[in-house]
């Protein structure tokens, strides 16, 4: 049978529909890069923002139209709405995310025991999803209760998958050719929480364990991290960046959200880690306009944005999610304010992240090249990211797709940095 696998949303859902095809494909079925030909899709839904749940029923109506009879859908928008998600064309079935784990074997008539399968050697997954990285899912759900957020109520509670279970993932990335492992999770910072361990455990195992050249985390809540947890950035495999969601740098904002942090906390934390981790790249996340944001907090919001000179990051407008606390809050702000109040911000996070990306103009950075193009008789020309997640561009005399090189940065060209690869021929 053909399967064609697409995913929307955030890097779990992507490191779960890549683990969807390492089931079909153990069960012998093949992976398509297009769906036109196959013979089922199956498509991870996300419901974070209006215009996620915008963008997973398109794919499902778009793989419909391109001829796919059966579809099914799952993720966070197809859980929280699984009529709607029926009544979409050629939708055979609606797979909730407490299900997911059993879609393939549920699917297909299978046992159980595929799951106790030795697990294939990963393959990245063709077409637009063919990616050198590899998500390694080690948590799902949530325990917070963020008053903007949706995803509690559509995966649940914090749970930790088995420090073996992750191992063998990361095994199977690295034997299938990943050279970078990305560890992912609703609330990644909570793993162990629920097996009697913590986050750094973890990490410290795989560095033991493993011999990933590389590894990355994903989203971290800033209430999760500490000097202790930042010190295991003495092992040069681990990524100099930090994703760290902010959602507003306003204090009485902060607390309507129901976050666990404030803008004193953050920036000691920040500050410890531009101490303890050189040339990290922080990255975060802004909600513009959220529920009650008066301008007078939208201007301590903006400053402190501005203060903490993030080296990038994405700004959301504040999107209403039925049955979160923040859809019954009064002070909903209009669609024209926040919007100009989300440019504001990206004007601000892209000024402060070119300054960054400015820094390393003449330095020598390491790049894993995610993407390859015939560029002329010159030879091709690659795309990659670097440690400190900086997105790089040099032409090369071959094909390097998935390999690392040592670039030298010759200019800083908008988002991205062009460089000559050291030692090229």
């Amino acid at each position: 049978m053909k399967v064609y696998l697409d995913s929307i949303g955030c890097r779990l859902n992507q490191s779960e529909i890549e683990s969807i095809a390492g089931r079909f494909r153990t069960a012998g079925h093949e992976i398509l890069a297009e769906p036109h030909h196959a013979d089922v899709a199956v498509v991870n839904t996300c419901a974070v923002t209006n215009a996620a749940v915008s963008d997973s029923r398109a794919a499902i109506r778009q793989i419909a139209r391109a001829g796919v009879a059966q579809i099914v859908s799952t993720g966070c928008w197809a859980t929280l709405n699984h009529e709607e998600a029926c009544a979409l064309p050629n939708v055979v079935r609606v797979v909730p995310n407490n299900q997911k784990n059993q879609l393939v074997a549920d699917f297909l008539n299978l046992p159980d025991e595929i799951y106790n399968l030795e697990p294939l050697a990963r393959e990245p997954l063709p077409g637009l999803h063919h990616r050198t990285r590899a998500f390694i899912k080690v948590q799902d759900g949530c325990d917070n209760h963020c008053t903007f957020c949706v995803t509690t109520i559509a995966r649940g509670g914090s749970l930790s998958r088995s420090e073996p279970a992750i191992i063998q993932d990361i095994k199977a990335a690295l034997s299938g050719g990943a050279r970078e492992i990305v560890l992912t999770g609703v609330h990644l910072g909570s793993w162990g929480y629920d097996i009697n361990s913590r986050l750094r455990n973890l990490i410290r195992m795989i560095l033991q364990e493993t011999d990933a050249p590389r590894i990355r985390l994903s989203s971290l809540e800033p209430w999760d991290l500490d000097e202790d947890f930042l010190a295991l950035w003495e092992d040069r495999r681990l990524m100099p960046h930090l994703h760290l969601p902010l959602q507003s740098g306003c204090r009485s904002t902060l607390k309507r959200m129901a976050r666990k942090t404030g803008p004193k906390a953050f920036r000691n934390l920040v500050y410890s880690a531009r101490q303890i981790i050189p040339e990290v790249a922080i990255t975060t996340d802004i909600i513009a306009g959220f529920p009650g944001e008066k301008e007078s907090e939208f201007d301590e919001s903006l400053d402190f944005v501005r203060e903490m000179n993030f080296a990038g990051g994405h700004v959301f407008t504040y999107s209403l999610r039925p049955g979160t606390a923040a859809a019954r809050m009064h002070g909903q702000i209009s669609t024209g304010i926040k919007k100009q109040r989300g440019e504001r911000l990206r004007q601000v996070l892209d000024e402060s992240a070119q300054t960054y990306r400015s820094q390393f103009v003449g330095r020598e950075v390491q790049a894993l090249w995610e993407s390859v193009s015939k560029f002329g008789d010159s030879g091709w020309q690659v795309e990659g990211c670097s440690g400190n997640n900086l997105r790089i561009s040099a032409c090369s005399p071959t094909p390097r797709w998935n390999e690392l090189d040592d670039v030298i940065v010759m200019a800083s060209e908008g988002k991205i940095l062009r460089g000559v690869i050291r030692n090229s021929g």
